[in-house]
């Protein structure tokens, strides 16, 4: 995306957010930053729509304050992470600070949230692991769950309902990723479940040739931990190169960010088994409304058929933030105390389930195991399968335990049966 269309989207948003304006010192300035750029833009976009509805869900005010809003854009790299973030708390001098969208992205920003006390950061949308579990940081709360936790019991239903007995996968090569896998492996190879080979690939890639013809053959099915342009470029070389194969879906593979692109190499999504922390055929009354106001908000050719789990995901982090300076009547005094402290007791009765955190201040919530399928329309929608309840971050496995097993990466976890 270019610099000016940037500043024009950042621009539309803070004339959203003021509408009825006060003076400016008097405003609640909050910092926001989202993938305006590269692979992930149409997630970004989707997430400030999130945003922009939790907006509106308040009446533009907080803490009895309008509220100002300032976007930061990023290409979901950590550097551009950083940048943003410097510059929306530096330079902007913002009260709070939503950020931010992706893996990486997480890790840079609650280590520099260390480094600015004065200044709460609520997580955006990332789902890195190590961001809450590792040396978390005592001013960072993150109010949806991570890569693993949003893969809860899709190992399960692949294994015993789908028999899928044999996999590999294929997914970008960033700490969101390899949390994703590191969740459907813990519970799949449990079970007895294999994964024969990984396959790491860059974020941006456009040429999946090589490891699609390098995909094996005597595997009942692949898992994509891909999103954005590079799940549709994937799709698109996978359907010309005649691949069959049954197909396994990361979170933002089977969200609307990619169910509703362009094109039938799409098509091949239909009957994909996933897991997500929200699902698009969610019955509860509170999802229901959530999609209703969202589809209100914006003409069908401006926003997805449904919200993306970028959007739910900023919609809940920021409603988390206005709720917790409405209890404290705006207070962000003596270094956030009484803020800081509401959020941390926060029950969140979020349009996709129950929202608690932990004592790393990580989202405890519910999981929703899936299946792409047509609606009435014709459009592809993750129907629900399967709800999972209170998932934690260590997955029900006790601390000694889940500390031995070891942080995601490329390797991590082996695959077998029992852990450590």
């Amino acid at each position: 995306m270019r610099k000016g269309m940037v500043l024009a989207y950042a621009a539309a948003c803070v004339a959203l957010a003021n509408s009825g304006s006060a003076q400016a010192a008097d405003k609640l300035k909050v910092g926001v930053t989202a993938t305006l750029e590269g692979t992930y833009t149409v997630l970004g976009e989707d997430g400030m729509r999130g945003y922009e509805l939790a907006v509106k869900a308040h009446n533009g005010k907080a803490g009895g304050r309008e509220i100002e809003t300032i976007v930061g854009s990023t290409d979901a790299s950590p550097d551009s992470a950083l940048r943003a973030a410097k510059k929306l708390v530096e330079q902007d001098k913002v009260d709070v600070l939503i950020s931010p969208l992706s893996g990486a992205e997480g890790i840079a920003i609650r280590d520099y949230s260390k480094t600015q006390p004065q200044i709460t950061v609520i997580n955006a949308s990332s789902g890195a692991l190590e961001t809450t579990y590792v040396d978390p940081s005592p001013t960072f709360f993150r109010f949806n769950m991570d890569g693993a936790q949003w893969h809860a019991g899709l190992g399960d239903y692949i294994y015993n309902t789908k028999h899928y007995k044999k996999i590999a996968t294929v997914a970008e090569d960033y700490a969101f990723t390899y949390t994703q896998v590191f969740g459907l492996a813990l519970e799949y190879c449990q079970l007895g479940g294999q994964i024969t080979k990984r396959f790491w690939v860059p974020l941006g890639t456009k040429d999946f040739a090589s490891v699609i013809a390098a995909l094996p053959d005597d595997v009942d099915a692949i898992y994509l931990g891909l999103g954005g342009a590079d799940a549709v470029n994937f799709l698109n070389q996978y359907q010309q190169a005649g691949g069959n194969a049954k197909l396994i879906g990361g979170s933002i593979m089977v969200d609307q960010t990619v169910l509703s692109s362009k094109g039938k190499a799409k098509e091949a999504l239909v009957g994909v088994v996933a897991a997500s922390g929200s699902a698009d055929t969610d019955p509860d009354p509170k999802w229901q409304a959530f999609v209703k106001a969202y589809q209100e908000a914006w003409p069908a050719d401006k926003r997805f058929a449904a919200p993306s789990l970028l959007a739910i995901s900023y919609y809940n982090s920021a409603d988390a933030v206005f709720r917790a300076l409405d209890q404290v009547n705006g207070d962000l005094s003596d270094g956030n105390k009484k803020f800081r402290e509401a959020l941390k007791n926060m029950v969140l009765d979020a349009p996709n389930g129950k929202i608690t955190l932990d004592e790393n201040r990580q989202a405890i919530g519910t999981n929703f195991v899936t299946e792409v399928v047509k609606d009435e329309r014709g459009d592809l929608v993750s129907k629900v399968v399967k709800v999972v309840p209170n998932v934690q971050e260590r997955l029900g496995f006790s601390k000694e335990v889940f500390d031995k097993i070891g942080l995601p990466g490329r390797d991590v976890p082996e695959c077998k049966k029992s852990y450590p």
